[in-house]
């Protein structure tokens, strides 16, 4: 368990940490062709919180308002990690993209 936040500098308030319980490392994940070697395509990146709040609600079946409270956000905010995060896994499946999750 631990605490994440990203900076962005010069654009407004900086943002509210986010609780992030599972595991703070790299991960790669990516699609391999018919041959069984990586595809060579532009990765996605996964930020830890989208990653986060995707396990949260739909790996292990909690409600937005109970995921919000865990990771110490607003129920918007949750939602909108939850809405990046599910366009950035699709769009990965459909152009058969490597994603990265990275701290």
């Amino acid at each position: 368990m631990g605490r994440w936040c990203w900076r962005l500098r010069g654009r407004g308030r900086p943002p509210k940490e986010r609780w992030i319980r599972a595991g703070l490392g790299s991960f790669v994940f990516a699609p391999i062709d018919d041959s069984g070697t990586p595809m060579q395509s532009p990765p996605i990146y996964l930020r830890p919180d989208e990653f986060e709040a995707l396990r949260l609600v739909y790996l292990e079946g909690r409600t937005q308002e109970e995921a919000a409270r865990l990771m110490k956000i607003s129920r918007g905010t949750l939602w909108r990690a939850l809405d990046s995060g599910r366009r950035k896994l699709v769009q990965a499946l459909v152009e058969r993209r490597p994603i990265i999750i990275a701290p």
